[in-house]
């Protein structure tokens, strides 16, 4: 264990292994052998289409890049830390998932962000500095001010349109967040993007060379205002998310609820006799203008008259005979549904014929038909399945947002409303105990959804939220309020929402929600251990030696380094149910021991039999000790590992 996060560059490696083994020669990859196996489907002109920036080289190594910084838990800043399954992460955010990304990997539903727009007015600001060494890092992101807070001067840089690599510095900093974000989702995850004007063309295709052009859902317009009269040439009331998924094969279709005034408007019929008696049903046309034209879906239907009608068209089945189908023409129309279709909805009632001087529908003489034909759409199987939803968002208005700030008395602009995030967990489906992650989470807008809407509908819906300790500036309302950075704030409106729903509760005897309120926090922190530093001169090497006879750092505490540990060893660590007896912190699979080790754990170990268990180095005293144990647990099948 090297103390490091998930090294991406070697998992590719290993991926490589598994699809082409014969590629490898030595140990390293035969690049002519790989085109071999690829085919045709190998670029070797020089010149190809590509989304390029300057920097986009030095981007694509940050991604490579390891970390050993981890997490530390903020038991203050909690809400009943040890039974939380929700999270919020107090740091850097390209550092944060990549310390998430070994246990993470592959876990997540969903993920929402809402970045910089970047334009140049905002307050976009990267930390990403790619000419610095790796044992740098910590001087990076551990620059604080005496208060412990970022030192926001020499961190940040503010990217302004003055900047001539305005767009590329943008880039590169959404680039390897991108791409470790991917990488943490499901094989049916989704991710949606707000995005202004300003960046929208340069993040699609950023989003199309991550998560594949295949994988676009769509672009969502999003009507972020009503009026106004700001900007030269037009009043800007839009802004876009963009919707993408892992594997479009894999990812359940976008369905939205049906409103009260889509129920009011469509759903207002209802049903006589029958064994659907009193149920509430609307109607919709069995041909519509606009289908494809298809085979089998161009018959003849025979009306309560005796006629028989098909839609519009110049092509007619030889027969004039219920069912009797023709291939259509592209100027021919069609039916909804093929003839068997039909017939199975016609014997259950589901059929509407009514009469009308309107009809596009036209009869055996080519003239138009004095008949509509309908099918019941049942309101009950309709609020189940859901409706398709609109490209257009027109009800969350940013103004929303400021109310809901307002209720909480918290004082923040510029936040998405809890209603948009609501909306976009509906629509994706999220899974009733989904895990949810915004790691641009400002003023934690994604935390009150997710939780609301647990209160809403039952669900267990999990929430990561991450967000840098940004310094606000002193003539900021919140700042006036007693906030020090936009991480107090995220923090804080998490505490009020919970605060909020369980107020909301008192009264009522049931909960039908499954969802427990309340969440751990944790900070980025350098590693609980001593790092290696390979490149140390005789002098610094001979030191290290000495040093790390005791790998962990003095002031480390157990529980700070099983986090450190669980991350690198366990599936969703930072919620993951432990125990401790007998000196052992214990998992499913794993024990962990950050004691003086004693003859009796060798006992406790062969009974309890883990997969493995993982000790410190200044656990033994005794190197019989631990040649003695490493022998029994080999024998029993225990894996050892040292740290």
């Amino acid at each position: 264990m090297d103390g490091k996060s998930l090294d991406i560059v070697q998992d590719n490696i290993e991926k490589l292994k598994q699809l082409f083994p014969n590629i490898f020669s030595e140990g390293k990859i035969d690049f002519a052998r790989l085109k071999q196996e690829l085919g045709e489907d190998v670029l070797t002109k020089g010149e190809h289409y590509e989304l390029s920036w300057a920097g986009k080289s030095e981007a694509r190594l940050e991604i490579q890049k390891r970390t050993t910084a981890t997490l530390i838990p903020d038991k203050e800043g909690s809400v009943d830390f040890d039974t939380a399954q929700n999270i919020f992460i107090e740091g850097e955010n390209l550092e944060t998932l990549r310390v998430l990304q070994q246990s993470y990997f592959g876990r997540v539903k969903m993920i929402y962000i809402d970045p910089p727009y970047n334009t140049g007015n905002d307050s976009f600001v990267y930390p990403d500095d790619y000419s610095e060494r790796r044992d740098d890092y910590q001087k990076r992101t551990n620059i604080i001010d005496e208060e412990g807070y970022l030192n926001k001067q020499d961190l940040w840089r503010k990217n302004t349109k003055e900047n001539g690599q305005y767009h590329s510095a943008w880039l590169s900093m959404m680039y390897p967040r991108l791409y470790i974000a991917r990488n943490l989702l499901r094989e049916d995850g989704v991710i949606f993007i707000s995005i202004g004007e300003d960046e929208i063309s340069n993040i699609k295709l950023l989003c199309d060379e991550i998560f594949g052009e295949e994988n676009c859902i769509t672009i969502f317009s999003r009507l972020m205002k009503s009026g106004g009269a700001k900007g030269r040439f037009i009043t800007p009331n839009i802004d876009y998310i963009l919707a993408y998924t892992k594997n479009i094969l894999l990812t359940n279709d976008f369905r939205s609820i049906l409103k009260e005034d889509q129920i009011e408007r469509y759903y207002n019929k209802t049903e006589i006799s029958g064994a659907r008696e009193g149920q509430v049903y609307g109607e919709e046309r069995l041909y519509k203008a606009s289908l494809d034209p298809r085979a089998n879906q161009r018959y003849w239907i025979k009306c309560p008259d005796g006629t028989f009608v098909i839609p519009p068209g110049v092509s007619f089945p030889e027969r004039l005979e219920e069912g009797e189908k023709i291939a259509p023409t592209s100027e021919d129309g069609v039916w909804k549904w093929i003839y068997d279709r039909y017939k199975s909805e016609y014997n259950l009632n589901n059929i509407v014929f009514k009469e009308t001087s309107t009809s596009a529908l036209i009869d055996s003489t080519g003239k138009q038909s004095k008949w509509n034909i309908y099918n019941k759409l049942w309101l009950e199987e309709q609020k189940e399945k859901g409706v398709v939803p609109s490209n257009f968002i027109s009800e969350f208005e940013n103004r929303q947002s400021a109310k809901e700030l307002k209720d909480l008395e918290i004082p923040f602009d510029f936040a998405k409303p809890k209603d948009l995030i609501k909306y976009l967990l509906q629509i994706s489906k999220t899974d009733e105990d989904a895990l949810i992650l915004d790691f641009f989470a400002g003023s934690g807008t994604t935390a009150q959804a997710v939780m609301e809407l647990n209160e809403e509908d039952g669900g267990n819906r999990r929430f990561i939220c991450v967000q840098m300790p940004e310094l606000l500036e002193e003539k900021d309302e919140a700042y006036k309020a007693g906030y020090r950075t936009i991480a107090d704030i995220c923090k804080e409106r998490i505490h009020r929402s919970i605060a909020k729903i369980e107020k909301e509760r008192e009264g009522k005897l049931e909960f039908e929600t499954k969802q427990k309120l309340a969440f751990a926090a944790y900070k980025l922190k350098p590693s609980n251990f001593k790092i290696w530093q390979s490149d140390a001169d005789k002098m610094d090497l001979a030191q290290q030696l000495i040093d790390f006879t005791q790998s962990e750092r003095a002031e480390s505490l157990p529980q700070n380094m099983l986090i450190e540990l669980l991350l690198k060893n366990e599936k969703e660590a930072l919620t993951i149910n432990y125990s401790f007896e007998d000196g052992f912190y214990k998992t499913q699979k794993t024990w962990f021991c950050f004691e003086a080790y004693v003859k009796q754990q060798k006992e406790l170990l062969t009974a309890g039999k883990p997969q493995e268990v993982i000790y410190l180095n200044s656990c033994f005293t005794s190197d019989e000790d631990l040649t003695n144990l490493k022998l029994e647990l080999q024998e029993n099948n225990i894996k050892l590992t040292l740290v």
